[in-house]
């Protein structure tokens, strides 16, 4: 890979989360200032939509920060920011129902959910441990090592492509709940839409920067086994 592909390719690691950022984070804050027409707060919305689904046994809780809602499936507890909690706008709305997109997914025992769950370990130690276990199989040339490192750096890579459809599919849920419980009305749902695709984009984000990043630690494993 010759410098000025490097250039380009650090370039677009960077610029594209970057962008998914600042894409959801601009369309989150347009829609925070519009209020839902029913008035109803998110952490009223995430417990009807519960109700209307037969779950009794979630809890709904403010958490501190922006944009830190989410569910907890070993608490049954959906935590919601504090102005998606207390507040009556659109985006809340849109957040707090794909929250209780996972709380159905859980109760439904979605495959993908589960599947995303059981990697949760090796993920972890993936995420922790194979850039280490690369560099320093590099530096040592010791190509067993970076081995052991791509693949740990592989079941991190695997985990944020099984939570695409996992997030994905409680958008899909949040948005017929929304329209169905009668939440959201005519313009709004184009709106809540805008909110639910905007967030599904961070992830689209990190996943791809993933794959880019493993198959560049793939190419360079290649060439230390040809030099």
């Amino acid at each position: 890979m010759d410098l000025m592909t490097l250039l380009i390719y650090f370039a677009l690691i960077m610029i594209i989360p970057i962008y998914a950022q600042m894409r959801v984070k601009s369309t989150y804050n347009k829609y925070s200032q519009i209020s839902n027409s029913t008035g109803m707060t998110g952490a009223q919305v995430a417990t009807k939509i519960m109700q209307d689904n037969g779950i009794y046994d979630v809890n709904v809780e403010p958490v501190k920060g922006q944009l830190t809602d989410h569910y907890d499936p070993r608490s049954k507890t959906v935590r919601l920011s504090e102005d998606n909690y207390y507040g009556t706008s659109v985006a809340g709305t849109s957040v707090a129902a794909h929250e209780v997109g996972h709380v159905i997914q859980d109760a439904e025992d979605y495959s993908f959910m589960r599947l995303r769950s059981s990697l949760v370990p090796v993920a972890s130690f993936g995420s922790n441990a194979a850039i280490f276990l690369i560099i320093g199989g590099m530096l040592l040339q010791f190509s067993g090592l970076m081995l052991v490192g791509i693949f740990a750096m592989a079941a991190a890579v695997l985990f944020q492509l099984v939570t695409l459809p996992v997030e994905f599919n409680a958008s899909n849920r949040a948005m017929t709940q929304l329209v169905s419980s009668g939440v959201i009305r005519n313009d709004e749902e184009k709106e809540s839409k805008k909110v639910l695709n905007a967030a599904a984009l961070t992830y689209v984000a990190g996943a791809l920067v993933a794959v880019l990043e493993l198959v560049r630690f793939i190419l360079m494993y290649v060439m230390m086994n040809n030099d």
